[in-house]
């Protein structure tokens, strides 16, 4: 046993000894800060920023070898709020040790902690990230690295990463809003330039109104010019939850490819998959941000959208809620944002669903530039029929004016009006044109200020709420003296077109041409719709062509040809339906009259031409 025990003691002694004299040779041989100058050139070189290590570099032996830079920061541009873009309280690069003695450093693992990001945007549009692309000018030749006593360094790999404890900050002067965002962890693999590494992480946020937290993990490669950034199979889940979120949490997910060039300042974005909730998309985006105000351009598609489940519940505000409800929307919205982005986006979708309207087949082309948004294509299957629309909202002043152009056809109106205004008054296959435009996006001003016109046609339909041949069989009763009790029949009147023009002004829209037509009867006149108080006001002339038997009349000839005044009041969602019956009686007599002129008249002749 003694034996082995002395063993024992030499081995540590040993290994001790070779401990003691690995420090003392890379402590005062080998310094880490003689490529320190090389550190600082060649960021500055390929970032245009200042990059300061306030420390100096030391050895670090435990619990592995390593070097620790401490106090480190980059640069923010001239001018900023904060002065440093990044700032790192420690970094610690493992490195192997055997390449140590021909000087060369592989680092196995580079740890950071405590890293503090600070991400501006100014009032003038410039942001932290302007001018990475570094201070080299055209012609100029690169500056050649620093030495000292002829020590440089021969080699550099590093075969991982982790990031620990960081915090983002993000300072936005054009909104007055300021982020932050907590990164948990951030590890990458076996990394060199030109292949791809495993990147993962994950971040949390606590916002005003919402909590966040992201975990993503996919492939990235850098380019060895170092100009070039590569995202492979970027799996991204997200959840956000808040009183404001629908359903006061949304899950997303998403698996993406990304490219971005550096040199060019374009990023590309290929959307593989996307699902939020129930709804999935796919397409690319890809993004130009060189210029003062960034450009994108893309392509969504979209499966089945069913939006009334993002609604919030349709319980009675309070109404502390009722107040601010309507203070708010007292407000114009902020529309400053479209200006700060120009985008061309092409959107279609299998269906949509919203406010209990369904349409279908969605295709959509979408255009902002310097603040004015333009829908320049949107049509969708709608009710059997077609919908198309084109529209401009215009933000570049305080208070935005808009325009638009809007058109169905065939469209099955009843099931429309029911399901998108729990409306059962008109039914038929509708065409409907539309042309206006306004300002001020505020709802009521919306309604005051839109000036519109356009014209409708309904055929094959019907008036519901309403049986205008029953009111007219049982007025011609009444002339008759019968004042019996009327049969109950279904509050329905067919007809086989209804057309008419509109203008629409000060929120009231007038119809000076209503014109409804059928075997039975004409209605004809005038009205108008107030859209802010949703009330009706017309003035019409209905008469009998036909045999009323078409909906359970048998005698035309006692009405065959008087006109009878038809009035329409109410609301939209309940209208009333009168006939002028006193009118009526007048206009009788009268007819009535004129027969008895007639037959005296007849008569007269008949006996003068006997003389």
């Amino acid at each position: 046993m003694e034996p082995v025990m002395k063993i024992l003691k030499w081995f540590f002694v040993v290994f001790f000894i070779l401990i003691i004299s690995l420090a003392a040779y890379l402590t005062l041989v080998f310094d880490p800060n003689d490529f320190k100058p090389q550190l600082v050139d060649a960021v500055k070189e390929n970032t245009g920023r200042d990059l300061v290590v306030a420390d100096k570099l030391s050895w670090t032996f435990f619990p592995s070898i390593g070097i620790k830079l401490s106090k480190v920061s980059l640069s923010n541009p001239s001018g900023f709020d904060t002065s440093s873009m990044l700032e790192v309280n420690e970094i610690v690069a493992e490195v192997a040790l055997m390449p140590l003695f021909s000087k060369q450093v592989e680092i196995a693992q580079l740890n950071v902690d405590g890293l503090t990001v600070n991400l501006e945007t100014r009032i003038d549009g410039q942001t932290s990230f302007d001018g990475l692309e570094g201070s080299k000018s055209a012609g100029k030749p690169a500056a050649e690295p620093s030495s000292q006593s002829g020590k440089g360094l021969a080699g550099l790999n590093i075969g991982g990463v982790a990031i620990t404890n960081t915090q983002i900050r993000m300072l936005d002067e054009k909104t007055g809003t300021e982020q932050l965002f907590n990164l948990e962890k951030l590890t990458l693999g076996q990394f060199a330039l030109g292949e791809f590494a495993p990147l993962e992480y994950q971040f949390n946020a606590e916002l005003p109104d919402m909590t966040l937290s992201s975990h993503g993990e996919g492939l990235i490669k850098v380019d060895a010019s170092m100009q070039a950034i590569e995202l492979k199979d970027l799996k991204i889940l997200n959840s956000v939850a808040g009183e404001g979120i629908p359903n006061k949490k949304l899950d997303i997910s998403l698996l993406t490819q990304v490219s971005i060039a550096l040199d060019k300042k374009r990023l590309k974005l290929s959307l593989e998959e996307f699902i939020a909730d129930q709804i999935e998309a796919k397409g690319e985006v890809s993004v130009a941000y060189g210029g003062k105000v960034p450009n994108i351009d893309g392509q969504l598609s979209f499966g089945e959208i069913d939006l009334d489940k993002f609604m919030p519940p349709s319980d009675a505000p309070s109404q502390s809620d009722d107040k601010q409800t309507q203070a708010t929307s007292a407000q114009e919205p902020d529309l400053s944002a479209m200006k700060l982005v120009n985008f061309k986006l092409g959107v279609t979708a299998e269906s949509i669903k919203v406010a209990n309207m369904l349409t279908s087949k969605w295709v959509m082309n979408l255009a902002l530039k310097d603040g004015v948004l333009n829908l320049s294509k949107l049509s969708a299957n709608l009710y059997k029929g077609k919908l198309s629309v084109t529209a401009q909202v215009d933000a570049r002043k305080s208070v935005p004016s808009y325009s638009f152009e809007k058109s169905v056809e065939k469209v099955q109106i009843r099931e429309l009006l029911k399901d998108a205004a729990e409306i059962d008054l008109l039914a038929g296959t509708a065409n409907f044109t539309v042309k206006g435009k306004g300002r001020s996006l505020i709802t009521a001003n919306m309604k005051k200020n839109l000036a519109a016109k356009g014209q409708f046609e309904v055929s094959d339909g019907a008036l519901y709420g309403v049986n205008i041949p029953q009111m007219l069989r049982d007025a011609q009763a009444k002339l008759s003296g019968d004042l019996s009790s009327t049969a109950s029949v279904e509050k329905k009147t067919d007809f086989t077109s209804l057309t008419g023009s509109f203008t629409l002004v000060n929120g009231v829209a007038s119809n000076p041409d209503l014109l409804m037509a059928s075997p039975l009867i004409r209605l004809s006149g005038a009205g108008t719709a107030n859209i802010v108080t949703e009330a009706l006001d017309y003035s019409l002339i209905t008469s009998v062509v036909g045999s009323l038997e078409g909906q359970g009349g048998g005698e035309r000839e006692a009405l065959h040809g008087v006109e009878i005044p038809f009035a329409i009041s109410g609301t939209f969602s309940e209208p009333k339906f009168a006939l002028d019956t006193a009118a009526l009686f007048d206009a009788k007599l009268k007819q009535e009259t004129e027969k008895v002129k007639d037959k005296l008249k007849d008569s007269l002749l008949k006996k003068l031409g006997g003389f």
